[in-house]
Formats: C-alpha cells, sequence, structure tokens
C-alpha cells in the first residue's frame, strides 16, 4: 500500500517517502481538500486528493493501533504491579516466620545482607583531595545533598571507604525507594534532566530491558535486578534538601562515641532520608 501510494504520489517529498507511513503518529496534519460540483479538476490536484485519501486511512489505522497498545501496556503495567506487591509482601511475611522459628528454637536468625545502597554527599569541595574528589565524580555525586542508588559489592564499597568523610549511606526500605522516586525521580534523556511525569519516558528509554513504568522501575533497583545499572544510571542523582533538624557534627563518623553524620548508617539512613526528601 505505501507503495502504491509513491508511486501515485510524485508530490510527495523523499523525507515522507523515506519514513514508514504505518508509523505515522496522530501530530501529523493530512489537509481536507474538496472540489466544488461539477468542477473541472486538475490532474495535479487529482493525485493530490488520492494521495491525502491514502494517507488519512494510513494515519487512522496508526492512531488506532497506537491506542490499542497503550491501552495493553497499562493493563499489563497493572497486572504486573499487583504482583510485585505480592512479591514484597510475601518476602517480608517470610522473614516474619523465620525471626519467629529461631525465637521458639531459642537460636539466632541472621537477617540477609543488604544488597542495596543509597548514598548522600553531606560535603562540599572545600579542602578535598584529588583522588576522593574523583570518586565522587565517579558515583556522580558532584554537589552537596545529592543521592545515588549503588549496588553493594565490593569495587563499590572500597571506593566508599575512599570518601567515607564525606558522604553517609545505608540501606533504604521499599517506603524509602518508592518516596524518592516518586517524588524527586528525573530520568536522564539525551544527557539532560527531564522529570518523569509520564510512563511514556521511562518505556522510551528502559524498554528494550522490560522496563516501562515506575513500578517496573522500582521492582529493579530495590530488589538490584539484572538491569541495574541501567534503570540506576536513568535516574538522574537525587537532589535531596539539607535534612531538617540539621546535622549533629559533620566532622565526626555516624558510629563514633560522641556521634556524628559521615558513614554507614545501615537502616537508620531511612529516617535520615526522610528528613531531606
Amino acid at each position: 500500500l505505501a507503495q502504491a501510494i509513491l508511486d501515485s504520489a510524485p508530490l510527495l517529498s523523499p523525507q515522507i517517502a523515506a519514513q514508514s507511513l504505518a508509523e505515522m503518529a496522530e501530530r501529523f496534519l493530512i489537509t481536507k481538500d474538496s472540489v466544488a460540483e461539477g468542477a473541472a479538476v486538475p490532474e495535479q490536484v487529482k493525485l493530490k486528493l488520492a494521495r491525502n485519501t491514502l494517507l488519512a486511512e494510513e494515519k487512522q489505522k496508526a492512531v488506532t493501533t497506537k491506542a490499542k497498545e497503550a491501552a495493553d501496556q497499562r493493563e499489563a503495567l497493572k497486572k504486573r504491579t499487583q504482583e510485585y506487591e505480592k512479591e514484597y509482601a510475601d518476602h517480608e511475611q517470610k522473614l516474619v516466620d523465620l525471626r519467629r522459628e529461631a525465637k521458639v528454637g531459642g537460636n539466632f536468625f541472621v537477617e540477609p545482607e543488604a544488597k542495596l545502597l543509597f548514598v548522600v554527599r553531606i560535603k562540599g569541595i572545600i579542602k578535598m583531595s584529588p583522588k576522593p574528589r574523583k570518586v565522587l565524580q565517579l558515583l556522580r555525586l558532584r554537589q552537596l545533598h545529592n543521592g545515588v542508588f549503588l549496588k553493594v559489592n565490593k569495587p563499590i564499597l572500597q571506593m566508599l571507604k575512599l570518601v567515607q568523610p564525606y558522604v553517609t549511606y545505608g540501606y533504604p526500605s521499599l517506603k524509602t525507594v518508592k518516596e524518592l522516586v516518586y517524588k524527586r525521580g528525573f530520568g536522564k534523556v539525551n544527557k539532560q534532566r527531564i522529570p518523569i511525569s509520564d510512563n511514556d519516558i521511562i518505556s522510551g528509554n528502559l524498554g528494550k530491558h522490560d522496563l516501562h513504568g515506575m513500578e517496573d522501575l522500582i521492582h529493579e533497583i530495590y530488589t538490584v535486578g539484572p538491569h541495574f545499572k541501567q534503570a540506576s544510571n536513568f535516574l538522574w542523582p537525587f537532589k535531596l534538601s539539607a535534612p531538617r533538624g540539621g546535622y549533629v557534627c559533620k566532622r565526626h563518623g555516624y558510629c563514633e562515641m560522641k556521634g556524628g553524620d559521615w558513614g554507614n548508617r545501615e537502616e537508620n539512613i531511612n529516617e535520615f532520608i526522610a528528613r531531606m526528601n
């Protein structure tokens, strides 16, 4: 059909000729020309009318197909979201059951090791040596109060050792991950910081990794899935506010006796992020 349109329409520009007519979006304007009854119609106008009629049919088909695909995508995302919620609930219930079983048997329950880190930069650039500055750049923590999700592995933990006095980190909960992504989530699209206002933005950038919506993105981040690297890199580093109530003492570590701010907070990072979000 597309070849028949091109053969019968010499007025068609080369740019449109190269474009697949089946993928025409509804934003393309196709003029609705009419001819007075009984009037002599030039040959070029006849060709133009025939071309526009066929293009309008192709456009209508494309719009219908696009709407159907969007509806199917929404339905599939809704179904996956319900599956994710069940998965989270089952995991929590399993941990509760194991803790109770250990208590009844008089044993100790060893909590599973965390797989996800959230790192926040708490110091600026004054009096910083080159090596920690470079490591913070590699971790994408270029500004004060920037935050990123990282996978727990040996290279990351070694890098965090080098910048410990400048950052604080811990293991975020599902609630914290959701609040961060929904409230302060921005995507990296063509090297630009774009607010995630639509699932199409996620689908356009991460669709090839089977991530089509916010809940897909949150699930991939929280469970540290196979495409965690791409999902985390798509999210622009979070720009957080200064913590409500202020810091304790930036010069000292969180685990020191007198108390401080830098270093590993483990689960207590959730309260810290809540004050910054």
